[in-house]
Order: C-alpha cells, then sequence, then structure tokens
C-alpha cells in the first residue's frame, strides 16, 4: 500500500535542476502547493515546503522540532541520488577530501547564524542586530544614494547599459564593502569568492569543482584573518572592528577568527550583497515588462518606490529557500517527515501561494500589508540585513526614476536567463536602453 509520501512525491514529478523549470520554477511551485505541499524531492532528499502557512509556521516555531543546526548526516551536498548507496559513499569521501584541505590550509568552518541554535545563535545575533538596526541603517541614505547616482551617470549618457554588471552588482557590493572597511579595489577579490559560495549553495558542483570552491574558501579566510588582527590591534570606525573587538556578553569574550569568518561570506557578502543584487536586477525586469507599474513609481516615487520594492522581493524573492532540520518525526499534510531530515522552506513558492496572497502573479502596488511576503524570512531567524537591502532597493529604484524617463530591453541582445541555483534566483545580465530628458 502506497504511503501518502510516496503517493505525493509519484503525483508530482519536478526536477528543480531542469533548466526549463529554473528559468521558471512558478507553474512546479504551484503544482506541489496543490497537489504535494510536502514532497520530497528525490534529487536531494529534502522535505520541500511550499504553502505559506506551512513555511511560515515553521519560521515562527519554537518548539524546538525545526533545528538550525545541521547533523552529521545533512552535511552531504545532494549532487548525486541520496538513496544510491555508492552516492552516499562517493559525497563521503568528497567531503573528507574538503575537511583534509580546510585542516591543511586554513580551518574547518564554522557555523554561520543561519545554521545556529539558541542559546548560541542570539548570543551571536545581538551585535549585528545592533549594527544594523534600522534607525542605524538610515544613517546609510546618503551614501547609497550618492552610489546610486554616481553608478548610474557613468552610463546614462550612453543611452543603454548591462544592469545587472553596471548597477546591480556593485552598489550592494560597494554598501558592504563600506560599512565592514573593505577597500573598493579589493571588491573583484570578494565578489570572486563570494560567488564560490553561491556555486557551492547551487547544488550543481562536481566533485573536483567543489574542492576547489573550497581552495577559494580558504583563500577568503587568510584575507579576513589579516583584516582580524589589523582591527585588534587598531580599531576603527567600522562595523568590522565592532565586530571584532565587542566581547558577546554571555561568553565574556568576542568572536574568534572562525566564528567571525563564519559571517563575513553567507551572511554579509552573499546575503548582504548577492541577494540584493538578485533583487535589483529582477526589479528593473519587472519595470520594462509592465510600463504602467513604471509610470506609477515614476510618477509618485516617495510613496510607490517601497511598495514597488516590496512585490519585486515577493515575486521574485532572491532567495528562494532555506533549509531546516527536523528533530523530531513531523507529520504534516499526511507526510511524516522522519526525524534528522532536511526541510527546505520554499520562499518563492510560498511568496505567490493564492492563499495568502490575492492575484499573486500579479504587481500590486496597493497590496495590503506589502510587508508580510517571505522574502526576508520571520520570526529570531528572519535576515539580520533586511533593513539595509531594503534602502538599497528604494534608494537605487528612486534614483533610477529620478534620471531615467523610458526603459527598454535591447532587443535580441538580452537573454533573461537564470543560472541553476538550489537556493538562490538571480539574472545573469539584463541589456536595457534608455531615454531620458532630464539633465544630468
Amino acid at each position: 500500500m502506497a504511503t501518502a509520501e510516496s503517493s505525493q512525491s509519484e503525483s508530482v514529478r519536478v526536477d528543480f535542476f531542469d533548466p526549463d523549470v529554473n528559468e521558471c520554477p512558478y507553474p512546479a511551485y504551484q503544482r506541489l502547493r496543490d497537489d504535494a505541499p510536502v514532497w520530497r524531492d528525490p534529487a536531494t532528499g529534502q522535505y520541500l515546503i511550499t504553502r505559506y502557512v506551512d513555511v511560515r509556521a515553521i519560521l515562527l516555531d519554537k518548539t524546538g522540532r525545526f533545528s538550525n543546526q545541521r547533523p552529521s548526516g545533512a552535511t552531504r551536498r545532494g549532487l548525486l541520488l541520496p538513496d544510491d548507496p555508492k552516492s552516499v559513499e562517493a559525497e563521503d569521501e568528497l567531503a573528507d577530501r574538503a575537511e583534509q584541505l580546510y585542516e591543511e590550509k586554513g580551518f574547518l568552518p564554522e557555523p554561520n547564524l543561519d545554521a545556529l541554535d539558541e542559546p548560541g545563535h542570539m548570543q551571536r545575533r545581538r551585535l549585528f542586530d545592533h549594527v544594523f538596526r534600522p534607525a542605524a541603517v538610515k544613517e546609510l541614505d546618503p551614501l547609497i544614494g550618492e552610489l546610486a547616482h554616481k553608478l548610474i551617470d557613468a552610463f546614462v549618457e550612453d543611452g543603454r547599459c548591462e544592469w545587472v554588471s553596471q548597477f546591480a552588482v556593485p552598489l550592494p557590493l560597494m554598501v558592504i564593502g563600506r560599512v565592514v572597511g573593505v577597500p573598493d579595489e579589493e571588491l573583484p577579490y570578494i565578489k570572486r569568492w563570494t560567488d564560490a559560495i553561491v556555486a557551492r549553495i547551487s547544488l550543481t558542483q562536481s566533485g573536483e569543482e567543489l574542492l576547489s570552491m573550497v581552495e577559494l574558501d580558504i583563500e577568503m579566510q587568510h584575507y579576513f584573518c589579516r583584516h582580524f588582527d589589523q582591527l585588534r590591534k587598531s580599531p576603527n570606525d567600522t562595523f568590522l572592528s565592532t565586530l571584532v573587538n565587542t566581547d558577546i556578553t554571555e561568553l565574556g569574550r568576542p568572536m574568534t577568527d572562525q566564528e567571525l569568518f563564519a559571517e563575513m561570506g553567507a551572511d554579509l557578502f552573499v546575503g548582504g550583497a548577492e541577494t540584493t543584487t538578485n533583487a535589483l536586477s529582477h526589479g528593473v525586469m519587472l519595470l520594462i515588462e509592465h510600463p504602467e507599474v513604471w509610470q506609477a513609481v515614476k510618477a509618485d516615487p516617495e510613496n510607490m518606490v517601497p511598495r514597488f520594492a516590496e512585490e519585486v522581493l515577493r515575486l521574485e524573492a532572491p532567495v528562494q529557500s532555506l533549509r531546516r532540520v527536523a528533530t523530531v518525526d513531523i507529520e504534516l499534510h499526511g507526510v511524516t517527515i522522519p526525524a534528522g531530515a532536511l526541510i527546505n522552506l520554499r520562499y518563492g513558492a510560498a511568496n505567490r501561494d493564492e492563499r495568502a496572497f490575492e492575484c499573486p502573479e500579479s504587481i500590486n502596488l496597493e497590496r495590503k500589508n506589502p510587508r508580510s511576503h517571505l522574502a526576508f524570512g520571520t520570526g529570531a531567524h528572519v535576515c539580520l540585513g533586511a533593513p539595509l537591502a531594503r534602502r538599497e532597493l528604494y534608494l537605487s529604484f528612486h534614483a533610477l526614476v529620478d534620471r531615467v524617463d523610458e526603459l527598454r530591453f535591447i532587443d535580441g541582445v538580452s537573454t533573461f536567463e537564470h543560472p541553476v541555483n538550489y537556493s538562490l534566483r538571480g539574472l545573469k545580465q539584463l541589456q536595457v536602453e534608455f531615454s531620458t530628458t532630464l539633465a544630468v
């Protein structure tokens, strides 16, 4: 007799590594929400949760049933079928080789905030919450606005640009670089290293490619450890200096190099730059696809830019999913999620759930509770950089409507392709042209 899990898995067949599905996963999300709201992905072994109410409930759960910590059996990358013993053996061997590389050339990675449970999570996070509180982030408005206008001014007279590389990538990278204290000329190195982190998250890398990514991660370890040492000797007014030199109250000590580094790549530069890049890219794509939205935003940017930004985050969630681990057997929608299983909270599906949002496929600048989406998660692990990301989006789109009258795709040039990635969603490039009658 078929179990609820097996019947659901058989009724809906989805391959999120299929390029066509990756390009537009939303029909697949609809099928999962309707027919298999708890679905075990045969390619990764993860249990995908796709309905808004379920994703939100798990994020807010305080019973301890959903852990952020990864048990040893959950460290495999999911590159091969998890039920195949040969695959498990191959991935265990790969993990051993990666661990050896870290021990020989650097240090074993510590978990970042997203992979910590209480009390360790909140002990460390309080340092970040203080710096990224909305009032403090708003003090960055002059810097963000200046950078946004400077980047646009660099190409506005050309009447065209490749929006991703000329604006969406450098703007958030430069902002977080200033906050942390990384000179602009060193940001290309950071981008190279964070691209490696994004590649690992994609779950598409071969074994040898993953080992190459480990080598890049070790390069990044050495780079930041030099900065940590310098800031201990000569503190300054940067955010990174505050992190390096401030005690965690409960522990009576500052963070170690390993703990500090855990936050540099995944949380600050991927979480603080890469995801904003993706939202900035999709935002311009949506503005061109919906000229009536462009006109509404341009006519009243003070009110409509923030609303538009929230719709971008909802419709094209830069982080499509994050994971939890079941600490006990969990029954949900007739499916048993066994203790130790990886749970994949699919933000991209939840944000288009018609049970939670009226006409979820449409941009609605008058939507009630525009921030109710889950693009930043919610609860104790809500994205610590959400206030900064919002200011970057608001001020960037505001600068765009200040400088540009009309936006168009360049015919035959833009491909609108998304790199295959199991967890993130971003455009490879976006070729646009524009006209302006405004003085620069």
